[in-house]
């Protein structure tokens, strides 16, 4: 449950005495030799991430060794997801989206989409059986499932390199093209551009470490280059930015409770933010968590978050 909402966490006050400055990494997984892409959180309580060295790999939740290492894509795997099915999706710079039936310690492939003509980026598991995948190829395409596999139902063509979006309300998603400094809102009902937020200077060439966040029902995070920007989804405009100085992209970050945030950086720091209103408060910083760019972070819910990083390494905080 990577970008954990509000609506997602159980426990709104098991984070309230969490101050990450004083914490240290009680596990640190050495079992990827390139950087982790993202991290995710499966249904029968597992880790799993993904990184550039091709692979996959699910951990066992007691001894924090793979179970599975899933070598299925040629090339870096940017983006996993497991839908509310159970299958798990992957999706990699080889153009391709794999899904997979994941089991203890095996798996089976169940289908490979081979519809995008360069690196996808990103999935999302919408209502109505529909998938969704975001691409270099200036293109997000939306699929159906019928019949127990996913067909391509439409495709959308964006201004240039789509490497982000975001689910935002019920039958409308939100998405970034690199280098266009531009957030466009989708509508999934009448499928077209509701509205674009222009000049938000936030985007610059990551790998795909571009990420957006749902801090309440009305307010999405945009992360910048030393900046934070908040963004109401209801009147699709900016109304806050936040300036970060010194801590590069804001390449990651996960919700901790309904009231506090942690992001990570290109500086390697791990910064925690109490919500006030529409405002961030920064509240605690960890420098030095990695050896470099913090690239993704999850919550697990029992009082632990995860940071995956540039450095190949997982840490459990």
């Amino acid at each position: 449950k990577l970008f954990t909402t509000n609506n997602d966490l159980n426990n709104d006050n098991l984070y309230d005495d969490f101050n990450i400055k004083y914490k240290e990494p009680i596990h640190i997984l050495n079992s990827h030799n390139e950087r982790v892409n993202y991290l995710i959180s499966l249904k029968d309580g597992r880790l799993a991430s993904c990184s550039a060295d091709k692979s996959i790999i699910i951990y066992n939740k007691f001894t924090n060794n793979p179970d599975l290492i899933i070598k299925e894509h040629s090339n870096w795997v940017y983006f996993l997801i497991q839908l509310s099915s159970g299958e798990l999706v992957t999706c990699s710079s080889d153009k391709t989206i794999k899904l997979f039936n994941i089991k203890e310690k095996d798996y089976e492939i169940v289908q490979t989409l081979n519809y995008h003509k360069d690196t996808v980026y990103k999935l999302l598991e919408l209502p109505n059986n529909f998938l969704a995948s975001c691409s270099a190829d200036k293109s997000i395409i939306f699929y159906l499932k019928d019949n127990n596999e996913y067909k391509k139902d439409y495709q959308l063509t964006t201004d240039g390199n789509c490497d982000n979006f975001i689910k935002i309300k019920e039958n409308e998603i939100c998405y970034s093209i690199r280098d266009k400094n531009n957030i466009y809102f989708f509508d999934l009902k009448e499928r077209k551009v509701k509205s674009i937020i222009n000049n938000i200077k936030q985007f610059k060439y990551c790998n795909g470490e571009e990420w957006f966040l749902m801090i309440s029902k009305d307010l999405l995070l945009v992360p910048g280059d030393n900046k934070i920007f908040i963004v109401n989804v209801n009147h699709y405009k900016l109304i806050r930015q936040i300036d970060v100085q010194g801590s590069g992209f804001i390449s990651s970050g996960c919700m901790l409770n309904k009231n506090i945030i942690i992001t990570g950086d290109h500086s390697k720091a791990l910064r925690q933010w109490r919500i006030e209103g529409d405002n961030l408060i920064l509240i605690s910083k960890k420098e030095n968590c990695h050896e470099d760019h913090i690239i993704s972070l999850l919550n697990l819910g029992d009082g632990h978050i995860v940071s995956g990083s540039k450095d190949s390494k997982i840490k459990y905080w």
